[in-house]
């Protein structure tokens, strides 16, 4: 899945029904034989209320998981021959509240910037790309990372599914690209996608991953910062964004990283 560090612009909402393996992707004929999965997209002109109302019948059909997250707008799609753009910051927060809060009151409140559920029906493939962890990237086109002797190795394999089985059947492997992730890159990397979490950077996790504290790593004086302006909010098990911060997680995590 592709993720986005900005907050809900425009919505699309996919409902996993009965399931903690977080399908978000099916085609129209399934995937793997997974518990159906229904979408909503926003339209141009999409109000608060019309958000509310399609949000209600997206929670009427949802199982214990919901995911509501931006549909980013490439070129080339229909989506930009219609000329569909992002609704404006206003309404989109407006609409980034409401979400937040008919979830909540449905059980299934965030847990991550985007990602809705039941307490134990997480997605928890996903968890490890936003905890930072080891993931194997199988088949065309797919990434991982992988950590040996402490050094995190990104991989990619030949995007073409055809090159990638022929590369696989003479025996060399269906991976492209391997190359090592600087210390930098990794905290990057950790800071960037951990900050979308409810439960935000765990200190103990951070430091087994980089050999750092989360002060050693980042500017505490921009930690601060942002802790006073209300985006940040420390404890005793790390960093995590507050609502305010997740609102504005891109400009939070540009602030922190540069």
């Amino acid at each position: 899945c592709k993720v986005s560090t900005t907050p809900l612009l425009n919505f699309w909402a996919a409902v996993t029904m009965r399931t903690r393996h977080c399908v978000r992707f099916p085609n129209r004929k399934g995937f793997l034989r997974a518990p159906r999965s229904i979408s909503f997209m926003r339209a141009p002109d999409q109000t608060e209320a019309h958000w509310r109302a399609e949000l209600g019948r997206a929670l009427s059909l949802a199982g214990d998981h919901l995911s509501v997250y931006q549909l980013t707008i490439e070129p080339g799609t229909e989506f930009r021959r219609r000329r569909i753009v992002p609704a404006p910051e206003g309404p989109a927060a407006d609409m980034f509240e409401a979400t937040h809060e008919m979830m909540t009151a449905a059980g299934l409140p965030a847990y991550e910037i985007s990602n809705h559920a039941r307490a134990g029906a997480e997605c928890r493939h996903n968890l490890v790309y936003w905890r930072g962890e080891d993931y194997a990237g199988i088949g065309p086109g797919a990434h991982g990372r992988v950590t040996r002797d402490g050094l995190t190795e990104a991989t990619e394999e030949i995007r073409s599914p055809a090159a990638w089985l022929g590369a696989v059947a003479m025996g060399a492997g269906g991976t492209q690209v391997r190359s090592a992730l600087s210390s930098q890159d990794r905290i990057e990397e950790i800071v960037l996608m951990g900050l979308r979490l409810a439960e935000g950077i765990s200190q103990a996790r951070f430091r087994a991953q980089t050999g750092r504290t989360l002060d050693e790593a980042l500017d505490g004086e921009k930690i601060d910062a942002l802790i006073a302006e209300g985006y940040l909010a420390r404890d005793d098990d790390g960093l995590r964004a507050t609502g305010a911060g997740l609102q504005r997680l891109n400009a939070v995590i540009d602030y922190l990283l540069t």
